[in-house]
């Protein structure tokens, strides 16, 4: 297990490497309890904000979702329809933030699977 610090908005953000898999510290995630709801989805899904994908992105026009996969896309059209419902039951932008992290994992878990059996069809 390996053990990494980035720097995410001023903020420092633990990455951790297990068997060849990146996972990005839930708790530092909730640093981001401030950002609008764009962001709290990009951020969920992406692991960053529009503005700080724009900084390592500076040649290219667009935001980070005009860049992005088709399965990505499927997984933020979920994450917002679960975003909504989530402050529909009141849930803080932290708070909402650690449960779309949660389901975005399970989804790209998902999807890979299904992308996996698609192939030997």
């Amino acid at each position: 297990m390996e053990n990494n610090i980035i720097d995410v908005k001023g903020n420092k953000v633990s990455v951790i490497k297990i068997s060849n898999e990146d996972y990005i510290s839930l708790t530092d995630l909730a640093r981001y309890a401030d950002a609008d709801e764009a962001d709290i989805l990009n951020v969920a899904l992406f692991g960053m904000t529009a503005k700080e994908w724009k900084k390592y992105n500076k040649n290219l026009k667009g935001n980070i979702r005009d860049y992005t996969d088709l399965l990505h896309l499927i997984i933020l059209n979920n994450l917002e329809n679960i975003n909504s419902e989530l402050i529909k039951e009141g849930l803080n932008q932290k708070d909402r933030l650690i449960k779309l992290n949660l389901k975005n994992n399970t989804s790209i878990d998902e999807l890979s699977l299904l992308e996996t059996n698609q192939t030997k069809v």
